[in-house]
């Protein structure tokens, strides 16, 4: 075996490592953030299956996917590829920002009546502390 083939051998055992590492993140992650396989692949405009293939290591994930895919699970690219010890905080979790979204396109009364609610719960669980 030459030197050149040696390498491209061990390049492609780091790769699979690679990958099955950041598709164990991404299943973490998901999880963390309460989606399935399948509302994964919608927000990125795949299917369930590739996201399935992805998590299992049996599929690469394209680095142009990678910004979104961080974007969605609420961690920095270079957490999610592994290069980053912790998940970057950066504001609500992203089924919390979509259902604020959600809310901000209901009628005004709806949106009263649910921050009103809110402003309860708040309230409540300040009495608690």
């Amino acid at each position: 075996m030459t030197e050149l083939s040696t390498c491209l051998a061990t390049m492609s055992n780091n790769d699979q490592g690679f990958f099955d590492a950041l598709g164990q993140r991404i299943a973490d992650l998901r999880k963390a953030q309460e989606l399935t396989q399948a509302e994964l692949g919608a927000l990125l405009g795949v299917s369930q299956q590739t996201i399935n293939s992805f998590e299992k290591g049996r599929r690469r994930v394209p680095a142009s996917a990678l910004p979104e895919l961080s974007r969605i699970l609420g961690v920095s690219v270079e957490y999610l590829i592994g290069a980053e010890p912790g998940p970057a905080k950066r504001g609500p979790k992203p089924k919390l920002q979509q259902q604020l979204e959600e809310l901000s396109r209901l009628p005004k009364p709806k949106q009263r009546f649910i921050s009103e609610m809110i402003d309860t719960v708040l309230q409540q669980e300040g009495q608690r502390g």
